[in-house]
């Protein structure tokens, strides 16, 4: 059969696809469908066909997968915040599984592997500690808003983008993935810009004021942080800002100005003003203390964060005289959870900002055994003279860099633990390090549910030649 754009067709879903889409075959040629859940069957419309797979959108629902729900926020299927809020939970996490354990097989070539039962979210919302929204100066309105006004001609927005969509911005008066109380100061936020008159920055056109708002929050204290970012510097705009969300939220602990010049949409600035409190508020994973500032990286599900680091700890099996080489460090979250349990820890990362923040952390908690090297892997790993009893991997999306990995072959290690938040770049790395390792078992983590991302943790050990 030859489907061509806009054909529309019946389909049943076989799949999840690991970008959150359903997967349906036609005599063996694969569909995407956005939104679909396994089980369902659909009449889909082809908007987009290339030569080994098309991409569709549902256009009826025939009979729906009995793992379909009802999902509770009214913004799903337009924001870009969630994708899985439609499916029961319990089949999120067999979803999760399902591709890694695809991956390893149809990416790495590799079989048979023993892939866990997802560990769960202990929250499934209000999850998340830190939120970032985008001011807009024209809202995108959904269809029952239409009312004969154009699609992008509403008013000021502070929201979520559509996906794939960098310009357009959904206004909400919640996301349910953050507590109550984010919600409240995204709403107060939205109010006080509303009326000051200042011109929310336009996302094309770049005049403007407004340009995002970060909330973050500390579950262990119980703290908020809220970190402004505008175009210019205007102590008279964001004082009263300030004040106003301290008077009327208690528990916000420090307020904040990021300042940007750039055009690049990234709420991060080349200028930082405090305006009350120190500027970071403080959070826990197990029982370590680490101080979070605007735009240092912590992990965004706290709790998943502990079972992660946890997982990572088991699986390297220490005994307390190990020596361990940690790449792609961070803020050395997975370095001092180790700590007590080694004789020491060196990570190598590329940001000297998350260096200083690991350093940081460390002092924080009375951490001595662990040192940090600045720069790119690449150059920095040839200083390791010495082979480490165990070496853990925690690369950015893309995976490790062949030179990295072929360094990391070279030290041989007794024991590798692979972090990863990309089941195809784990699936072409461990397709490598198998040559020379046995490939122990892999624990998926669920750190974002209602999402398709999924972290996984692979634990390695060397062959005996």
């Amino acid at each position: 059969m030859k489907l061509k754009k806009n054909d529309l067709i019946e389909l049943t879903i076989d799949k999840m696809a690991f970008g959150g889409e359903g997967i349906a075959r036609i005599d063996g040629f694969v569909l995407f469908v956005r939104g679909a859940v396994p089980g369902d069957r659909i009449i889909a419309r082809v908007f987009k066909k290339k030569k080994d797979y098309a991409e569709a959108a549902i256009v009826e629902l025939l009979a729906p997968s009995k793992d379909r729900i009802e999902a509770p926020c009214p913004y799903f299927g337009y924001c870009g915040g969630c994708q899985w809020q439609h499916v029961g939970y319990e089949r999120q996490l067999f979803f999760k599984r399902e591709v890694v354990k695809e991956s390893l097989e149809h990416i790495g070539g590799l079989k048979d592997i023993t892939v866990c039962d997802t560990l769960p979210s202990e929250n499934i919302f209000s999850y998340r500690n830190k939120m970032e929204f985008s001011f807009s100066a024209r809202r995108w309105l959904l269809p029952h808003e239409f009312q004969g006004v154009k699609a992008n001609g509403g008013e000021t927005a502070l929201g979520l983008h559509v996906p794939g969509r960098y310009s357009r911005v959904i206004d909400l008066d919640a996301c349910l993935l953050q507590e109550v109380t984010g919600n409240r100061i995204l709403n107060e936020v939205k109010r006080y810009v509303t009326e000051s008159g200042i011109p929310v920055y336009g996302l094309k056109s770049h005049l403007g004021f407004w340009r995002f708002l970060t909330i973050r929050y500390s579950r262990a204290f119980d703290e908020w942080m809220v970190n402004i970012v505008t175009s210019e510097n205007r102590p008279e705009a964001i004082r009263p800002l300030a004040d106003m969300l301290c008077d009327r939220i208690g528990n916000v602990k420090t307020v904040l100005n990021n300042i940007t010049k750039r055009k690049a949409s990234v709420a991060v600035g080349e200028q930082e003003v405090i305006y009350t409190g120190k500027g970071y508020i403080e959070d826990m994973i197990g029982p370590f203390r680490f101080q979070i500032s605007a735009n240092s990286f912590f992990q965004t599900n706290t709790p998943a964060a502990e079972k992660l680091c946890q997982k990572v700890k088991d699986y390297a099996e220490l005994a307390g005289s190990e020596t361990v080489l940690d790449l792609y460090s961070g803020t050395g979250t997975i370095p001092i959870f180790i700590s007590k349990k080694v004789r020491s820890v060196t990570g190598i990362e590329i940001s000297r900002d998350a260096i200083l923040n690991a350093e940081k952390n460390c002092d924080e908690n009375g951490i001595h055994n662990c040192n940090f090297i600045c720069g790119d892997i690449r150059e920095k790993i040839s200083s390791i003279t010495y082979r480490p009893d165990v070496i853990i991997i925690d690369p950015p999306r893309a995976g490790m860099h062949k030179d990295v990995l072929a360094q990391v072959m070279t030290l041989l290690p007794e024991k590798i633990v692979y972090v990863s938040c990309n089941p195809a770049s784990l699936a072409r790395d461990l397709e490598r390090i198998v040559k020379d390792y046995e490939l122990i078992e892999v624990q998926p983590v669920d750190m974002f549910p209602h999402t398709y991302h999924i972290e996984a943790v692979a634990k390695l050990r060397l062959r005996n030649k």
